[in-house]
């Protein structure tokens, strides 16, 4: 049983089939930096605390060193029969020295390792997601400094609304993906909490530092709760929670690009690197690219789903039913690190088509509220301004035309002496310099939310 961890309890081999079933080692090797780095770090404070010496230290660090190497010139063998990287590590340092290798697992347990080991991963997850996050606000920001002339019809229930600025819109996105950002941040927090050295459910009676451990690898503090480390897995539910944010509001995005690609819609000509085309139908250029988007939004609240039922009901302290932990966590993290890489590039390299967007902006009586609320200037309730309004652009309908084409005797029928100003906030461009709000669609407003993105991104 010399090949196995904990093999001096048992009599038997493993059989075979429980190898290939319970085996980690197929997803979790891409955790081997992060167990080499914890594994120095845990070596440097046992010669510290006189329970190595300070040449089996450095025999250690040099030794992982070399397995790094291997590793990473992809010469190292993976066996099932190992289990996970924790092991197949420790294995390859024994086998290169001996009794010094056995010594580097003192004061703790695969328990606490695979904690630690992961959340030094995520870690490093956090941090690449918020780099391209910030590139894709990045390309958002400069569609709105290009886009800064043209006016959109704005939505609600996908009818036609109110105008806005693509600026504006495009502003909308910045600020939903600085909250994805922020709460990555916020996660993060949680995240770099020190579990090595609970070992494996009690801590230990060795006269351990785990204070130093955290100093070396960059952990603002030490988990308080031997018991704790053992099952926690707070830190990923709430990692996969701001994963799955992100990549709905990369759907959502998707959705409204998919629609605006349309001939119906007719808003914007996607890139063709980014589009495909049918097998039969030789005219086709297909938003496949936004589609997956928003389709793998459902494979990453899945994710999520996953992991959550996967800790439902666990008792203290560790399960082996962790171990499917790292499926979803990849998993969701590579398809929204993927996404978020496409995302970029595809905003950089769509056009918005100006005058089909110009050509239809009158409909819709986008300007309807703005008429409503220059009622309200005039003294009129807001209830009734909203019903006079309201059988306006009735009438508007009945007659096909819009509220600026209305006569001078239909708004005097309204209130005496409407008809003097009311053309003036009449159609989509006075509707839109109407606007006056700090964080709405006002062109200064919007102007002076870009500069301060502009800083806030450079």
């Amino acid at each position: 049983m010399s090949g196995k961890t904990w093999g001096g309890r048992f009599s038997a081999d493993t059989d075979k089939r429980v190898e290939a079933y319970t085996e980690s080692i197929s997803y979790d090797r891409r955790l081997y930096i992060h167990d080499i780095h914890a594994s120095k770090a845990h070596a440097t404070m046992l010669s510290e605390v006189k329970l190595i010496s300070v040449d089996e230290a450095k025999s250690i660090h040099q030794a992982l060193d070399e397995i790094q190497v291997q590793i990473e010139a992809n010469e190292f063998t993976y066996s099932t029969s190992m289990e996970d990287i924790h092991s197949h590590i420790e294995s390859a340092l024994i086998k290169k020295l001996g009794d010094v290798g056995r010594k580097l697992h003192t004061a703790r347990s695969r328990n606490d390792q695979v904690a630690t080991d992961v959340k030094m991963w995520v870690r490093e997850a956090i941090a690449q997601l918020q780099l391209k996050i910030r590139t894709l606000q990045q390309a958002f920001l400069e569609s709105a400094k290009e886009n800064n002339e043209v006016v959109l019809p704005g939505y609600t229930h996908l009818q036609r609304a109110q105008p806005v600025l693509a600026s504006h819109y495009f502003l909308a996105y910045i600020e939903k993906l600085q909250r994805d950002s922020d709460r990555l941040a916020d996660c993060r927090k949680r995240v770099n909490v020190l579990p090595l050295g609970a070992a494996a459910l009690a801590g230990t009676s060795l006269p351990i530092n785990r204070d130093r451990v955290a100093q070396l690898l960059g952990f603002d503090s030490v988990a308080a709760n031997s018991l704790d480390v053992s099952s926690d897995r707070d830190f990923l539910v709430e990692f996969l929670g701001c994963l799955v944010q992100i990549a709905l509001h990369l759907g959502g995005w998707s959705e409204e690009w998919i629609l605006w690609s349309t001939t119906e819609f007719n808003f914007i000509d996607l890139p063709d690197s980014f589009c495909t085309g049918s097998s039969i139908m030789p005219h086709k250029k297909n938003p496949d690219v936004l589609e997956l988007m928003r389709g793998k939004t459902a494979r990453v609240i899945a994710s999520l789903t996953h992991l959550m039922i996967l800790v439902k009901g666990l008792p203290l302290a560790y399960n082996r039913d962790l171990q499917e932990d790292k499926v979803a966590l990849f998993d969701a993290f590579d398809t929204v690190a993927a996404s978020l890489d496409l995302a970029a590039p595809l905003v950089f390299g769509t056009k918005f088509r100006h005058e089909s967007i110009k050509a239809r902006l009158e409909d819709g009586f986008l300007d309807a509220t703005t008429l409503m609320e220059y009622l309200i200037q005039q003294d009129i309730p807001m209830r009734s301004a909203h019903e006079a309004v309201g059988k306006l652009v009735r009438l508007c309908e009945q007659k096909r035309c819009k509220l600026a084409d209305l006569s001078k005797e239909q708004y005097e029928e309204v209130r005496t002496g409407l008809s003097s100003g009311v053309y003036n906030i009449l159609g989509v461009s006075r509707a839109l310099r109407a606007f006056r709000s700090f964080g709405s669609t006002a062109p200064e407003q919007v102007a002076s939310q870009i500069n301060l993105w502009v800083d806030r991104l450079s």
